[in-house]
């Protein structure tokens, strides 16, 4: 079996004045948030996944959302650049996390932007959302890094939703699910494209074989993937919901 790790990142005491775009900022619970968070560390862990936790950022109220900081593909890392400056402080943590996982590391360059929110990978095909943080140099650059690997790299339109995969994400058959209100043009995926009830339905993690984690704030979704002959974990992210967070921001999943 493949070594199924994850790198995770805890939430710091300025959770609440993190960075929101499309939503209204909404009061935070901080200490629900910690224990929401090390439900989702045991989630994964009970999953059999090994968690690798990155030092805290005090002065990141974003930090926790691990997931924008760095993509990895194959044996490569790409640090990101992220859209908001406010966030570029969480870039030597994530640096020293994959580098000490022994990946190669690479990263976006100025003028590009990217989060690795934006990137949704499935099946050598990687897509990127455009229109938010993430701007063209920053597609562009994650294209020369990806495409040596055997990378497909295709940038999607994106108005609705803070980043890609707040609007879509992959189940393990390759189909792509999304709450259609927020998804800008599902025609992009043609008839692979699977509509969801709700919108945190449309996010999902990957745990191995026919396992997936996603929000218990999404019950009819979590039906529907069952009758399709998932098994879903559902954990309770309510806090990180607020600061536009889902549960895949909340680690990066290693696999080699």
């Amino acid at each position: 079996m493949l070594a199924r790790n994850a790198l995770v990142r805890p939430p710091v005491a300025s959770l609440a004045e993190g960075e929101i775009t499309h939503i209204e900022r909404q009061p935070i619970d901080v200490d629900l948030a910690r224990r929401q968070w090390q439900d989702y560390v045991d989630a994964l862990e009970d999953s059999g996944w090994t968690t690798f936790e990155v030092a805290p950022a005090p002065d990141c109220p974003d930090s926790v959302f691990i997931e924008d900081a760095v993509v990895v593909y194959g044996d490569l890392a790409v640090l990101t650049r992220p859209g908001t400056p406010t966030r570029l402080g969480e870039i030597s943590g994530a640096e020293e996390a994959v580098a000490a996982q022994g990946y190669r590391v690479t990263r976006i360059e100025a003028p590009g932007t990217l989060d690795g929110g934006d990137v949704l990978k499935h099946g050598g095909i990687v897509w990127v959302g455009q229109g938010g943080r993430t701007n063209a140099e920053g597609l562009e650059q994650l294209r020369a890094h990806l495409e040596p690997l055997g990378a497909e790299v295709i940038g999607v339109p994106l108005t609705k939703v803070l980043h890609l995969k707040s609007a879509v994400t992959a189940l393990p058959d390759g189909s792509v699910v999304g709450y259609e209100p927020l998804v800008d043009d599902p025609s992009v995926w043609g008839d692979l494209f699977l509509p969801v009830p709700e919108e945190a339905g449309s996010h999902v993690v990957l745990l191995g074989d026919d396992r997936i984690l996603m929000s218990a704030s999404a019950p009819q979704s979590a039906e529907l993937f069952r009758a399709r002959g998932l098994d879903v974990v559902t954990v309770d992210i309510s806090e990180f919901e607020k600061m536009e967070g889902c549960v895949t921001c909340l680690s990066v999943r290693l696999r080699g």
